[in-house]
């Protein structure tokens, strides 16, 4: 059974009838919701029938002659690493349309809303199990599309101008990252699966021909990621669209940028990411407290919880270009982990923007007293995010500062500062959204409903588990990466 093709399929073939059949519009998030929790059962039978004992190697491997003429195709498959990401995608997603089941648009607009929904997430799925450069790059692309209209069409006033600003940056850096997969055409080894990661794993290049390769790639990696400085359309975005479609975005498919650069660079351009790993390295620094600066002087919660990803992904970018096991699984678990921590984020402050209608963070005070269980569960959330001990980020966090030491210790003290600002810029946030008097305007507050629970509190409870026994989650991460460190430190050694 092609299961992978399949999960492709049904939130793909689910989004294009709710855009296009009039009728389903009346239950459109029902449908929405029934689509995705199909999809999640696949899931779950694709992490049942996962042979943990191979985790490193393909498994549930599909290739179909797509453009033989040029050697592409369409192959799937996932080892550890993707099949994480896919488990992510297929949690957060229902969570999501729970979270944004209040939608206040007409019939005609929420269809369109939660469909859009249904088919990025499609692209999730290809993009995390593809197996052909080619084809990873049109679903790379082709992604734009849903989320170009989920941001300029629902969310704040500058929402076009922020969909814009993101296709920009995006479609910059997939132009770039296509004059190398066009290039990879003609240096690879051609035939009827040229373009195979399979295929192009192991070329022997020249020096200046694959370091030139590698940079296009990870330009297009370090936008999607965002690392500093090119960064700036993620906050523009948070700020503007809607905080469900925000915590897709950074949660999920963000993660395509790190999960890029471990899957894609490191294994075809081995020796080109060694060198460039000291500069990548500086650059993962300056975003972890860059980042982390930023999000202590920001107003607008969105904005704030942007700027906290971009110091998080500095972390996992240095976490993967330490070349060290430890580190680069920790980075592999941090995307899983951070994904949980930072869609709760978006979420709960999507709640809070609903009964107030401001991000302002001084707009409000004294919830605790009004809302107990919002601000436990905010609060729950918000140390999961600056990495508290027996929640899963620290596992993640700690494993990427303790594997890169003995690679890049300096580089390691100065992020240790990011992670002692991350405290500052959650616990102030906590402190004026929900500590002190109460004032007239938020004493009615109204508490987190049951949907909002269902929505946030499995994501509390995954938090909770992965911080105890993370080795659920680095059984399925380690084999995949020992295999790509053997590739990255065994070519041109």
């Amino acid at each position: 059974m092609p299961l992978l093709t399949i999960l492709v399929a049904l939130p793909a073939l689910g989004g294009l009838l709710l855009l296009t059949v009039p009728g389903l519009r009346a239950r459109a998030r029902e449908f929405a919701l029934g689509v995705t929790v199909l999809e999640l059962a696949g899931v779950v039978a694709l992490l049942v029938g996962f042979d943990l004992s191979a985790a490193g190697d393909i498994q549930f491997a599909e290739t179909y002659a797509w453009i033989p003429q040029i050697g592409a195709s369409w192959a799937l498959g996932v080892n550890g690493i993707g099949l994480s990401l896919i488990v992510l995608a297929a949690v957060l997603t229902p969570l999501v349309l729970v979270a944004g089941w209040k939608l206040p648009d007409e019939p005609a607009r929420a269809a369109r809303y939660v469909g859009l929904i249904l088919v990025s997430q499609a692209f999730m799925v290809g993009i995390f199990a593809a197996r052909d450069v080619l084809l990873f790059y049109v679903l790379f692309e082709a992604m734009l599309i849903p989320l170009y209209f989920l941001i300029g069409s629902f969310g704040g006033e500058q929402r076009r101008y922020a969909a814009v600003k993101f296709l920009i940056y995006s479609l910059a850096g997939g132009l770039i990252m296509l004059v190398a997969v066009v290039a990879l055409y003609f240096v690879g080894p051609g035939g009827e699966q040229a373009f195979l990661i399979d295929s192009l794993t192991g070329l022997e290049l020249a020096p200046v021909t694959e370091r030139l390769l590698f940079v296009a790639f990870f330009i297009a990696f370090a936008i999607k990621a965002p690392m500093v400085p090119v960064h700036t359309w993620l906050p523009t975005v948070a700020e503007n669209a809607r905080a469900g479609t925000t915590a897709l975005l950074v949660a999920v498919l963000d993660k395509i940028g790190t999960f890029g650069m471990i899957t894609l660079c490191l294994v075809l351009f081995p020796n080109a990411s060694r060198w460039a790993a000291p500069v990548v390295v500086g650059f993962a620094v300056l975003s972890v407290i860059y980042g982390a600066l930023l999000a202590i002087g920001q107003d607008n919660m969105l904005r704030l919880v942007s700027f906290t990803s971009v110091s998080h992904f500095g972390i996992m970018i240095l976490g993967i270009f330490a070349f060290q096991q430890t580190s680069v699984e920790g980075a592999a678990l941090y995307m899983f982990n951070h994904g949980l921590s930072t869609a709760g984020l978006f979420l709960l402050v999507g709640f809070l923007i609903e009964r107030h209608g401001t991000p302002s963070v001084t707009a409000y005070g004294g919830l605790q007293k009004a809302v107990p269980v919002l601000a436990g569960t905010f609060l729950i959330v918000g140390l999961s995010a600056l990495s508290l001990p027996g929640l899963s980020p620290f596992v993640s966090e700690i494993m990427v500062l303790v594997g890169a030491w003995s690679a890049v210790p300096v580089a390691v003290i100065i992020s240790v500062l990011g992670v002692v600002l991350a405290a500052l810029y959650i616990l102030l946030m906590y402190q004026k959204l929900f500590t002190g008097p109460t004032p007239e305007a938020m004493a009615g507050t109204a508490e987190l409903s049951l949907r909002e629970r269902v929505a946030i509190w499995p994501l509390i409870a995954l938090m909770l588990l992965l911080g105890f026994v993370p080795a659920l989650a680095i059984q399925y991460l380690t084999e995949p990466v020992a295999a790509v460190l053997a590739i990255a430190q065994g070519v041109g050694a």
